[in-house]
């Protein structure tokens, strides 16, 4: 009988499986895993270019995924454009998304307790470290670890060059890796998977406030895709009454079509008083009982203690890198109005099973949130997918592999 060398070579991994008592790897049974991946890395300001290495061989605790999409965060582009977080070269990308095609012997299920196994859809959350005393000591709060990670935001490494998921693929390596297995949710939907996540930690933390109910009048700053899922978050959550605030007529449209009960253009309403006068014409004549601020600019995040109502809340979540500060009176915005102020950072792996169910509460409510991708772009144009992003042209722009 003629053996082919593949077969030997299928022979002798399986005798040495089985004297180390099991497949070291499990791996896609009808495709031969790659030598190499390529990688859309930032190597200077504004410059992506795409780079190839070899895969590193697989260790008992690696997870080897086929990247399939990944959205472009607005931290991606701030990194694109001058390198804030000091990062360069970096493989960018942390919205992403794709299919295990190799296992290490000891991943038996997911984050969740989910088993897992190779052919899996996956998105990955935080990386903690453990041992930081908000680890330590309050586990539900890892988005506050003080040296916490994540995969799109690690600086290269030749010994392990794939930790973004702007690439063809990337290994899911290190100690306080979080993931989730996802197959009942399209690529839009995992590619928007990250960014609800954010939505709905800053949902939970204004509901610690107690003020958001069925008959909330909410106001959210900002229609840009933190703002727009707020929105479709709020809508899922069953709050029917939504003032959206921004300058741009097409997000407006899209925040109609989510379903904003009251659009405000503050290119049409440029004065801060004519917009109080329309926000508190659209909430009891007072002003929200609650506010969202998702712009991360300073000159409108200043007015939006003037759209709240006395006794209302704020969650500020437009902040995620420092774009400078602004200047309120607090005996006018806080104390005279006994506002209630929360802030919200990042999000917890332990949000990520409940953003799963918002996405699907979304699907069956028939939200059309998958049409905030407007734009979709290849490993090598990702230098133009940043350029749209600054531009504006869009609303979520995304990689999507080919």
């Amino acid at each position: 009988m003629d053996i082919t060398s593949s077969q030997v070579e299928n022979i002798v991994r399986k005798i040495l499986g089985e004297m180390d008592g099991g497949a070291a790897v499990k791996s896609a049974p009808s495709a031969k895993l790659p030598k190499t991946a390529k990688v859309a890395m930032l190597t200077s300001p504004k410059h992506i270019e795409v780079k190839e290495f070899e895969i590193p061989a697989l260790r008992d605790d690696d997870i080897l995924v086929k990247v399939e999409g990944c959205g472009v965060c607005g931290t991606d582009v701030h990194e694109w454009k001058g390198d804030p977080f000091g990062i360069i070269p970096v493989t960018l990308g942390h919205e992403g998304t794709g299919e295990i095609v190799a296992l290490g012997k000891n991943i038996k299920t997911d984050t969740a307790g989910n088993p897992i196994k190779v052919g899996d859809k996956l998105v990955t959350s935080v990386i903690s470290c453990g041992e930081c005393y908000i680890c330590r000591n309050h586990p539900a709060n890892t988005n506050l670890c003080d040296k916490q990670g994540v995969f799109g935001l690690i600086p290269h490494n030749d010994a392990q060059p794939l930790t973004g998921w702007f690439s063809t693929h990337i290994l899911i390596r290190g100690k306080g890796a979080t993931y989730f297995v996802v197959n009942d949710l399209d690529l839009k939907e995992r590619m928007l998977l990250e960014l609800s996540c954010v939505c709905v930690h800053a949902l939970k933390r204004a509901n610690a406030t107690g003020l958001i109910n069925f008959n909330s009048k909410v106001l959210i700053q900002g229609l840009g895709p933190v703002g727009l899922v707020m929105l479709s978050v709020l809508r899922a959550a069953g709050v029917n009454h939504v003032i959206a605030i921004d300058g741009t007529p097409k997000r407006l449209e899209m925040a109609k079509k989510l379903g904003a009960k009251t659009v405000i253009n503050f290119r049409e309403a440029t004065s801060l008083e004519e917009r109080v006068r329309l926000v508190k014409a659209a909430a009891n004549g007072v002003g929200a009982d609650f506010a969202f601020q998702c712009t991360g600019a300073p000159a409108a995040a200043k007015d939006i203690y003037e759209y709240i109502r006395r006794g209302g809340g704020l969650c500020e979540m437009g902040f995620f890198v420092n774009n400078g500060e602004y200047n309120v009176n607090p005996h006018f915005a806080m104390c005279n109005k006994e506002i209630t102020i929360v802030g919200s950072w990042d999000y917890s792996a332990d949000d990520y099973p409940t953003t799963m169910a918002f996405l699907r509460q979304a699907r069956e409510m028939k939200i059309p949130i998958k049409e905030l991708i407007t734009h979709s772009f290849p490993l090598d144009k990702l230098n133009e997918a940043m350029e749209v992003n600054v531009r504006q042209e869009g609303i979520k722009i995304c990689y999507v592999a080919e």
